[in-house]
């Protein structure tokens, strides 16, 4: 999944693929599921990505955590 780096103070990447995909600043990644695209584009184009997350995809959308192996 290709990923976008976002200017953001809490969102550090983003990535869609039928699956919205976050990286957080804390290094932590989640992947949301039946996101529209739509919901992604406005991300993209959102002045503050973490209010938009917040008020648009955070408790609205199915989620898990993905765990990166140890390096």
């Amino acid at each position: 999944m290709e990923h976008h780096d976002v200017e953001s103070t809490v969102i550090d990447a983003v990535g869609y693929s039928r699956v919205l995909e976050i990286k957080f600043e804390s290094g932590r990644i989640y992947q949301y599921y039946d996101v529209p695209e739509r919901i992604y584009n406005e991300m993209l184009k959102a002045t503050s990505k973490g209010k938009y997350f917040n008020s648009h995809i955070r408790g609205k959308f199915n989620y898990r955590e993905i765990q990166l192996p140890d390096k």
